[in-house]
């Protein structure tokens, strides 16, 4: 597989209803919201929060679109509130969750950081998953290549993959088969449909 997240493959499971573009799509490409007793609208992550689901595409566009046709207030039949900076939680509440589960994975022995460890796995065909800091130098990352059959995922920061390595930034992981190596790749690909554009440029931060 090339470079783009969650492979073609994983369109199962359990399917829900977008609110803003009225696309039924598996849960897994979608961000779970509910409505709290204040009547304000909360993300829902790890889809565990009581409350009926209010469903939007893992898309930046999409979400922007939810929030613009007061899509949020029609699916839940009430007046609700929407906090400021409601996306950008989202994006944030996203990428903790991937670092969480990559440091999960790394401490069951599922994950490498560093160059040349990466670069190890890759000859061994040991990696599944190749990592890469969204700002880390281009002609460093050229020289690694995403396994074959396998994934990509190239939009954390250096900063937030020192977080999930026990480090203080890190340019270059990887990820064995097994554990919970599936789900960072679905959680990645919810995380970079909100992060990155159509142009694939990261969106930019503050």
């Amino acid at each position: 597989m090339g470079r783009g997240g969650a492979s073609n493959d994983q369109q199962t499971g359990p399917e829900r209803k977008c609110i803003a573009t009225g696309d039924v799509q598996p849960k897994h490409g979608l961000i779970r919201f509910v409505i709290g007793p204040d009547n304000q609208v909360y993300p829902d992550i790890l889809g565990k929060l009581p409350g009926r689901g209010i469903y939007v595409s893992a898309d930046r566009a999409a979400l922007e679109l939810a929030v613009k046709k007061k899509a949020f207030a029609r699916s839940a039949k009430q007046p609700v509130t929407l906090p400021d900076g409601l996306i950008d939680e989202v994006e944030q509440q996203l990428a903790r969750r991937v670092v969480d589960l990559i440091s999960l994975q790394r401490k069951a022995g599922k994950a490498v950081a560093g160059y040349e460890k990466v670069k190890g796995w890759l000859q061994t065909e040991e990696a599944e998953v190749l990592i890469q800091a969204v700002d880390g130098s281009g002609r460093g990352k050229s020289k690694l290549s995403t396994p074959h059959y396998g994934h990509y995922i190239g939009w954390l920061t250096a900063d937030e993959l020192g977080l999930a390595f026990g480090r203080q930034t890190v340019i270059h992981g990887a990820l064995a088969s097994g554990g919970l190596t599936q789900r960072v790749v679905e959680e990645a690909g919810r995380l970079k449909g909100v992060r990155v554009n159509e142009g694939g440029s990261g969106h930019p931060k503050g």
